[in-house]
């Protein structure tokens, strides 16, 4: 009886150790800042990848004949780019599968040289400087329309809807803010107006009197900021003590719910921005998606969550095509998917932009952002 009991256990030994082995554990990192100024955008980035993974270990999906049980290992850069790297470096340590993020340009950009080193396919979810996917580096990928198209559409807006022949231009000098600043001056001029003013500022700034008094003197009809909310939310306050009455307008890096409430009574339907990508309700699992997010965080959606969700899943989608979820394999699958999002159909060209990228103009009449297109 005791050599029966003694074989069972051993049986039950064995058994367990070889489900342990049919399990596989697969790493998504995902960097942005979750701390600083811009830890709105931040968390709300890490919210979309947090729901992608719960609803990937839901699925109990099965790769190489193996369960995987998917893991978020999340750090934050702070918006900085030595922290990006740095950041960067820690998940190429921690042998992550793939990256989704950073969020920022500035961070992106110095980031994607960490991963193709390694061999590491990175999605950035918001990051939009050109120059990103103008590396030459094939494990680069993004999953929302670049500043071309972002710049372009604020200053074709600006010069043939609202009719603007003078405008000025701010920027915060960084990889992202500089970037879309500089679309949206061209693309103005080359529809005829005239650039009364290029100021700059910084990232870190709050008190942009001096620029905007020098601005007021040259009587523009728009003024356009590259840079983020925590910035121009205070930039719309000074505004309106100095009585400027020109239209504000800015790229994605404006674009969020949160600027109404920085902004506060300096907010509305004055300020323009324009975002990668349909608008929520347009995007073809937009509303399911915002009504889950909202239930299980509580709050609303800033701007780029939906995107990171889609490129958590494009990621899976592709190591569960190539049947691998090692990066060299996974990898030129990845290049060519076709994967069906929340946010659009997601099919990458040959640099890793993604293709047929839409752009929805906003503002913020009542200080509520509204789709204007």
């Amino acid at each position: 009886m005791k050599k029966a009991i003694l074989g069972v256990a051993v049986g039950l030994v064995f058994a367990g150790t070889a489900l342990a082995q049919q399990e596989i554990e697969v790493k998504i990192g995902h960097v942005a800042p979750l701390s600083g100024g811009q830890a709105h955008y931040g968390k709300d980035n890490e919210r979309g990848a947090i729901m992608a993974i719960d609803d990937l270990n839901a699925k109990n999906i099965v790769i190489g004949g193996k369960k995987v049980k998917w893991k978020l290992i999340s750090e934050d850069d702070a918006a900085d780019p030595k922290q990006g790297a740095i950041a960067a470096q820690k998940l190429v340590d921690q042998k992550v599968n793939g990256v989704v993020g950073h969020l920022n340009s500035g961070t992106t950009i110095p980031a994607s040289k960490i991963y193709f080193d390694a061999g590491i396919p990175q999605i950035t979810p918001s990051a939009t400087n050109p120059k990103y996917t103008q590396q030459g580096f094939k494990t680069a990928f993004r999953l929302l329309a670049n500043d071309n198209a972002l710049g372009a559409a604020t200053a074709n807006y600006a010069t043939k809807t609202l009719k603007a022949k003078k405008v000025a231009v701010i920027d915060d000098r960084t990889a992202y803010g500089q970037g879309v600043a500089d679309i949206f001056e061209k693309v103005a001029k080359q529809n005829g107006a005239e650039v009364v003013s290029r100021q700059f500022t910084n990232d870190k700034a709050t008190d942009f009197n001096a620029i905007l008094t020098a601005i007021k003197d040259k009587k523009p009809e728009v003024i356009f900021y590259g840079g983020m909310d925590s910035q121009a939310g205070p930039m719309l306050r000074q505004m309106k003590q100095l009585g400027i009455n020109a239209k504000f307008m800015g790229g994605d890096g404006i674009c969020t719910v949160e600027i109404a409430k920085i902004a506060g009574d300096a907010i509305g339907d004055y300020v323009y921005c324009a975002e990668g990508g349909s608008s929520l309700d347009k995007m073809p699992k937009g509303k399911e998606f915002k009504q889950r997010f909202e239930a299980k965080f509580k709050d609303q959606i800033q701007v780029y969550a939906p995107y990171v969700y889609d490129a958590v899943m494009t990621l899976a989608a592709a190591m569960q095509k190539a049947n691998s979820v090692e990066p060299a394999k996974y990898l030129p699958v990845l290049a060519k998917i076709e994967y069906e999002g929340v946010t659009t159909k997601v099919k990458f060209d040959d640099t890793g932009e993604l293709m047929n990228a839409a752009t929805t103009l906003y503002n913020y009449p009542g200080g509520k952002k509204t789709p204007i297109n």
